[in-house]
């Protein structure tokens, strides 16, 4: 899952860059929330499944602060 995640993360960069140009964009702000949840699912699965694996993605991609 962590390529996934990888995937999903820089997907989501490009449409939040895309959405602070075209804030009106409602399908694609759509298209990002769904990512983004799929992203949560992803995550949430990897620290139920293994703790280590899942802080190290959470490092590596600087997310949750």
């Amino acid at each position: 899952p962590e390529v996934q995640i990888a995937l999903l993360s820089t997907r989501i960069l490009q449409l939040t860059d895309h959405l602070r140009k075209f804030k009106h964009d409602n399908h694609s702000r759509r298209g990002l929330l769904k990512l983004v949840g799929q992203r949560r699912r992803l995550l949430a699965y990897l620290n139920k499944k293994d703790v280590d694996r899942y802080r190290a993605i959470l490092a590596r991609l600087g997310l949750r602060k």
